[in-house]
């Protein structure tokens, strides 16, 4: 295919933001000679910046300081100016489609599920059931058929952040196991007292445990450490920081949320723990060494895409019947 100047919009948060660089990565290989920016918020700007594929990276702070009708119209003249001539689009918010109209590229694309969808050129059918990785893909054109859609995030470890780990896996010790016990939202988040019996499993088989997570989680991270045997990292390392610790990791056992991904970025063994959602919705870690778990035996289950900030029937059931021992025979199939 010939030379382009594509942009790629990705606004969302950073689990979708990693499942966004495998549909980078073939559209570099669609487009050999081409260029790749990306828009996307500063929380995620790291990922694309990280990419091999990717020219330049834009921040857009559409919930702080660009929330603004004219802050929109005035990032959109910015991109105008690098005359792009095709656009993709996996987000399928609101703000989005308006900075598509904005943009009036000649050829863009979106799913046909995207708030004001008839401001693409071109609508592509957004299939539940697939993951999310081939319907990026898809989005493209690319080759979903069979395992094909099965590729990994790929994401560049400078040779600083490369000596940071080394030097910190150096004062932690090996074997390492790491566990993200946190999300945004609660009914997301496996047990408290559930992943509690799940370091201390690891403890017990001599592994050193860290805890991975964003500020947010250090307080909950640090509810779990032993002396001499854990240590909370939550908050203390970059998004790259932390996929560079997971290559060095046994398994990783994560909720539904970012570190799955970044788990699959690493390319190391993940459990992921489903409580109020579900595999089906797509975002499943899927490379080949990689399992989840899941209690569906529920009517109330799912209750929603997103999660809850608490459980709409006060009993928790989906976390609460997913007990550690059943999680910890899921561990010793991995780990064998």
């Amino acid at each position: 295919m010939g030379t382009e100047k594509i942009l790629v919009v990705q606004t969302a948060f950073l689990g979708d933001a990693i499942l966004t660089l495998p549909m980078i990565q073939k559209l570099n290989e669609l487009y050999s000679e081409s260029i790749i920016d990306v828009v996307a918020i500063p929380g995620t700007k790291e990922v694309f910046e990280n990419s091999p594929f990717v020219n330049e990276v834009y921040a857009f702070d559409k919930r702080g300081t660009q929330k603004t009708i004219l802050q929109l119209l005035n990032f959109a003249s910015l991109l105008k100016k690098n005359n792009y001539t095709k656009l993709f689009s996996p987000h399928r918010s609101l703000r989005t489609s308006l900075l598509v109209l904005l943009l009036n590229i000649n050829e863009s694309f979106g799913f046909d599920t995207s708030s004001f969808s008839y401001v693409y050129k071109r609508r592509i059918k957004y299939y539940k059931e697939h993951h999310e990785v081939a319907r990026n893909l898809e989005l493209i054109g690319a080759d979903t058929t069979g395992d094909n859609w099965k590729v990994l995030p790929g994401i560049s470890i400078s040779n600083s952040v490369t000596a940071k780990v080394s030097e910190l896996i150096y004062k932690i010790g090996k074997p390492l196991i790491a566990i993200a016990p946190g999300s945004v939202w609660e009914t997301k988040k496996y047990p408290q007292e559930y992943y509690s019996k799940l370091g201390e499993y690891f403890i017990n088989k001599k592994y050193n445990v860290i805890y991975v997570g964003g500020e947010n989680d250090f307080l909950l991270c640090d509810q779990f450490q032993a002396p001499n045997n854990s240590i909370n990292l939550a908050g203390k390392l970059s998004v790259t920081e932390t996929i560079a610790l997971l290559k060095h990791c046994s398994l990783l056992i994560s909720n539904d949320s970012a570190p799955t991904h970044m788990g699959m970025a690493a390319d190391i063994p993940v459990l992921t723990l489903y409580c109020s959602t579900v595999p089906d919705f797509g975002f499943y870690p899927y490379n080949n060494k990689s399992a989840y778990l899941s209690y569906d035996d529920l009517e109330c289950k799912p209750c929603g895409i997103h999660g809850r900030k608490s459980c709409p029937i006060k009993t928790f059931d989906c976390g609460l019947n997913l007990h550690p021992q059943k999680v910890i025979e899921k561990i010793e199939q991995i780990l064998k």
